[in-house]
């Protein structure tokens, strides 16, 4: 997929402070990688790309850049960049090159920078985003589905298996789906490019958490 700068390809809305000052450094490559303008995808809402879920009404909406209709015919890779709580999350997609695998017709199931945090310490997260990107690709292939599920979709079909292999159960709550009684979708059913982003509240896969730990390994005081 090209990283050629368009005068559509976005510039994130805003960057979280949820790790060191390495994934500071890997985000603002970012910024500078997808610059293409101030200007973001604008306009009404299409029919069939309302989102649900408890946190979507603090995200991007009406005819704010970024709201859902907007994304509808972006890819998935530059969706996500409109998405201001996932900036963790696309940090990660291009550190691992998982852009690649953002097709049409494929569910992503996408953590907030909150969950990435509660997830993984600092030194960790580092660590993942510059040198261990084999195992953080791996752990993003367990937040891939095939087939652009809706919301309701996934939670009729009861269970799933991510791109990993890794097989989730799915139950409803609310408008939204649990997963694994681990992860709850707290946006879900943005339509980008054929695919759908679901914004999840968990981090998924077997990775350790290290969340609380210094360098070293040991909690944090």
């Amino acid at each position: 997929m090209s990283d050629t700068p368009s005068a559509t390809r976005p510039t994130p809305r805003r960057i979280l402070p949820v790790a060191g000052a390495t994934l500071a450094a890997v985000l603002l490559i970012v910024v500078g990688s997808t610059a293409g303008g101030d200007d973001g995808p604008a306009g009404a809402v299409p029919a069939g790309s309302t989102v649900t879920g408890p946190l979507c009404d603090l995200l991007p909406a009406g005819d704010e850049p970024g709201n859902p209709g907007s994304l509808v015919d972006e890819p998935a890779d530059r969706a996500l960049q409109w998405i201001p709580v996932l900036t963790t999350f696309e940090a990660a997609v291009r550190a691992t090159g998982l852009a690649e695998e953002l097709t049409p017709e494929v569910t992503i199931l996408a953590p907030t920078d909150d969950a990435f945090a509660g997830k993984f310490s600092r030194t960790n997260l580092d660590e993942l985003l510059l040198r261990d990107t084999d195992a953080l690709h791996e752990l993003l292939r367990d937040h891939l589905i095939t087939g652009a599920l809706p919301v309701a979709e996934l939670v009729a079909a009861g269970s799933v298996t991510t791109v990993a292999g890794t097989r989730l159960r799915v139950t409803g709550v609310g408008q939204g789906a649990r997963l694994d009684e681990q992860a709850e979708t707290v946006c879900a059913d943005y339509v980008a490019g054929g695919a759908r982003i679901h914004v999840i509240n968990e981090v998924l896969g077997d990775l350790p958490t290290t969340a609380g730990q210094d360098d070293d390994g040991h909690p944090a005081h």
